[in-house]
């Protein structure tokens, strides 16, 4: 296909023609498909009934009472071996990782993290922010009033340069959030380079904290093509700046998506200061769901194979939807789009100032994506151009109908503005 870029008004004109009426059979054909979150599929969670079958009387404790603030043996060695750790410097909780980092957050807020002299409220808070980024660590943000500093991520990971700049020059920065891992939304994993930089920043606030969204650390799409992430933790234990980092992870996405388990993975020094505030907070996790987890999940090489069922659900999926971006859109010149090797999002731009049409225009239709500016602090892109696109929940038969009208969106939008920077 030739690109719109290069075609004259008249032409644009009568491609939009045909457009047009493509878009109105689709809306006549009355759709409801949602594709704004990136949850499992029926089908995924299928695959973990097994765990419900469990016999709790095996355990070696008494599951049922009091105790256990960390997590039980087994699941934090469990999880030290996922996340290249040590036991004691795992905590065990929930079933929502993303609560972890909302407690997390709060306690810094009300009670200061260790080695800092005071609590973060006693002064202005702001957190950096890479961008395309999570939508729900920015909430975390506009709720407790933290102001939010956007970062550029490229292929190999967020503006370390920038980064550094800003930490070594402003102690109200306390923290800064970063999907390391077949990132959300652009699926990109950080290069070792880095994560050894990051692990090396001497922040000026000397009670920053890097929040490493580690969500998507097991979930590659194919086995052959394994993102490798470099151990962030054992990175800063050689530049003396352990406490630094905060690691967080759960099986929201391994198991069930409503009823995992979560894990917070740190230095000894902060392990030991948050534990002693859980203690305040509560008298234990639940625990059966926690040995639940171990007796169905084992070890590391069994959760390997577990994952891989999950690819064979979702690889179609996400494949599905680059064949119709290829087909459809390559060679016009208005969007490029990110080709992940796990994770749960594809990463796409329109052309600058199109995205938000192209959601209304998609919402019209009867498909619902996530919001245009959502992957940015403030709901602000401020080109206008990004969208998460979701592929893992709809049967793969909707998921073509929607990119279907996807793309005929796309390029009603993309035609649209470039007549009208033309005309203007």
């Amino acid at each position: 296909m030739s690109s719109y870029l290069n075609k004259s008004i008249v032409e644009l004109n009568e491609i939009k023609e045909a457009l047009l009426e493509s878009y109105k059979q689709f809306k006549m054909q009355n759709l409801n498909l949602d594709m704004s979150r990136g949850k499992p599929c029926k089908e995924q969670l299928d695959i973990s009934n097994d765990m419900l079958m469990i016999d709790i009387n095996e355990s070696s404790i008494d599951l049922r009472n009091y105790g256990g603030i960390d997590g039980i043996t087994e699941v934090k060695k469990l999880f030290a071996s996922i996340l290249e750790v040590s036991e004691n410097e795992v905590i065990i909780s929930g079933n929502s990782s993303l609560s972890l980092m909302h407690d997390s957050v709060m306690r810094a807020l009300l009670l200061g993290v260790y080695g800092g002299y005071k609590p973060w409220s006693h002064g202005k808070v702001k957190f950096l922010c890479p961008s395309p980024g999570y939508d729900r660590h920015f909430s975390i943000c506009e709720l407790f009033g933290i102001e939010m500093i956007p970062i550029e991520i490229n292929r190999d990971g967020p503006n370390i340069a920038k980064i550094r700049e800003l930490v070594e020059n402003d102690d109200s920065i306390k923290g800064i959030w970063c999907i390391p891992k077949y990132s959300n939304p652009t699926g990109i994993t950080y290069s070792d380079e880095i994560v050894s930089k990051m692990a090396r920043l001497k922040p000026k606030a000397k009670d920053f904290r890097i929040f490493w969204d580690n969500a998507y650390v097991v979930h590659h799409l194919d086995n052959n093509k394994k993102d490798k992430l470099k151990n962030i933790l054992e990175e800063c234990k050689k530049a003396n700046n352990e406490d630094i980092v905060y690691i967080f992870s759960s099986t929201s996405k391994i198991t069930y998506a409503g009823s995992g388990i979560s894990v917070l993975a740190a230095s000894t020094n902060n392990i030991k200061f948050i534990k002693n505030q859980l203690s305040i907070q509560t008298i234990g996790p639940d625990k059966i769901n926690q040995y639940r987890h171990f007796k169905f999940l084992k070890s590391t090489e069994n959760i390997e194979k577990h994952m891989e069922k999950h690819a064979h659900i979702i690889r179609p999926k996400f494949e599905k939807v680059i064949e119709i971006l290829d087909i459809e859109l390559n060679g016009l010149e208005i969007a490029d789009w990110t080709n992940p090797n796990g994770g749960y999002f594809i990463s796409f731009n329109s052309l600058d100032g199109c995205a938000k049409n192209i959601v209304t225009l998609a919402l019209e239709a009867g498909v619902k994506l996530t919001e245009a500016g959502a992957t940015y602090p403030y709901k602000n892109d401020q080109y206008d151009k990004n969208i998460r696109i979701a592929p893992t929940f709809p049967p793969i038969e909707e998921l073509e109908k929607a990119m279907e009208l996807f793309c005929v969106c796309v390029k009603l939008a993309c035609i649209n503005k470039i007549i009208q920077d033309r005309i203007n």
